[in-house]
């Protein structure tokens, strides 16, 4: 009597109305979906099973309206079995919606502005990071404010961002 007590408030713990599963599962195909608008590159990159990423290949090649309804809903069955945490920081990530990886940016971009302006700030960033590229760093900022006297396009300045964002990782800027 006892065990079926317990098995009957566990029941009741884990029961979910049908309106919310039907809910969750529009919200795994919705997820799904915004796979499909990503380039075949850009899912590759995103570690999503075998099985998935040819779900989500396949549809971006359907031109059928009742085949696409089909494929979408795969895609929300196979998204029912996955992991999908790390899909969703990945498409905020992509939109701009993840508030540290900009925050991570905008000290990219903050640094890249002290480097063009002080020369301090060299000594600085060889300091807390010995690994990067000195020579070719030096030779951008140069090439940078080379650019803004003459009012070329900023090449350089550009190029000053992405070595930084290449030899400064996310987690370790402060």
């Amino acid at each position: 009597m006892n065990s079926n007590l317990d098995s009957q408030t566990i029941a009741e713990k884990e029961w979910v109305s049908k309106t919310q599963m039907k809910k969750q599962m529009n919200d795994l195909q919705q997820l799904g979906m915004e796979l499909t608008k990503l380039s075949a590159d850009t899912l590759k990159k995103m570690n999503l099973s075998e099985d998935l990423l040819q779900a989500v290949l396949s549809y971006q090649k359907i031109s059928s309206n009742s085949a696409l309804k089909r494929q979408a809903q795969f895609i929300g069955r196979l998204m029912r079995e996955t992991d999908t945490a790390p899909i969703s920081d990945y498409l905020a990530r992509l939109k701009g919606e993840n508030n540290a990886h900009n925050a991570y940016l905008q000290r990219l971009e903050n640094l890249r502005q002290r480097l063009i302006a002080d020369d301090s700030s060299l000594t600085e960033v060889i300091s807390q990071h010995p690994h990067i590229d000195i020579n070719n760093l030096r030779t951008l900022i140069r090439n940078a404010r080379k650019e803004q006297i003459s009012g070329k396009p900023p090449k350089a300045f550009r190029a000053i961002f992405q070595l930084l964002k290449t030899e400064i990782s996310e987690d370790t800027s402060s």
